[in-house]
């Protein structure tokens, strides 16, 4: 079993619903969903381009996939959930678009999002105390996409190279995309598809915790915390870096 803790709403918020049509997969349920038809792409391709985040479920990463350490439970990881969101105020970005992020594509905030990237590593730092060290396994899986000296000690020492101000947010909407023109009618569909909630600011007001029943099953999302303390992330992390 391993867990994650990742930026998601409530199952009716239309970005998760959108989300989740979008990359063939509820994440509440586990049930696969129609896709979009997108012009010039069979359904199938669509299918094959999107299976990667689809196994993920709908979500940005704010803890990436962790297994508990020996000495920790789920209840102790569901507590410390709660604890988290008790804490933490709801906060706003401007905006999320669709975007190309190396070979893939996602959506992610049109600028930097203080609030958002401090919310990010607030996750890392408040669940790593029930993190199991990586395997040297996925060290090797990790360090295969060429990780800069500063990625690698994240790896090394928080179990994921992407994080505080490496972090950028994003919600995976493809495979990583070779084929320019596939990559190009992708965007241009999916462009159109999230138009409902792009190019607004949006609250982000919760996260989800996600299961994976065993190595590469399809993750689900256990339950969905509501944020609900009064002090903003980035008052958070200055008074842990007080601390």
């Amino acid at each position: 079993m391993r867990y994650a803790v990742y930026y998601a709403a409530p199952a009716d918020d239309p970005l998760m619903e959108l989300g989740g049509t979008w990359l063939g997969r509820d994440p509440f349920s586990g049930h696969d969903l129609t896709q979009p038809a997108i012009p010039g792409l069979e359904a199938e391709t669509v299918r094959t381009l999107t299976a990667d985040p689809r196994r993920y479920g709908f979500h940005g990463t704010l803890k990436a996939p962790f297994s508990l350490k020996s000495d920790a439970s789920e209840a102790d990881l569901v507590e410390a959930c709660e604890s988290f969101a008790a804490q933490v105020a709801p906060f706003f970005v401007n905006e999320l678009s669709v975007n190309r992020l190396g070979k893939f594509l996602a959506l992610t905030p049109t600028g930097p999002e203080a609030e958002l990237s401090a919310f990010a590593g607030l996750c890392v730092r408040a669940f790593e105390p029930l993190r199991a060290p990586l395997s040297d396994a996925d060290i090797e899986r990790r360090r295969k996409s060429g990780l800069t000296p500063k990625q690698d000690g994240y790896l090394t020492g928080w179990g994921y190279p992407y994080i505080f101000d490496e972090f950028r947010f994003h919600m995976t909407l493809s495979n990583k995309l070779e084929d320019e023109a596939q990559a190009a009618g992708l965007k241009d569909a999916a462009e159109t598809f999230f138009a409902p909630v792009t190019g607004a600011p949006r609250q982000i007001a919760s996260f989800g915790l996600y299961t994976e029943a065993e190595r590469g099953a399809p993750f689900t999302i256990r339950k969905i915390y509501h944020l609900t303390g009064d002090v903003l992330p980035t008052a958070a992390s200055a008074l842990e870096e007080v601390q």
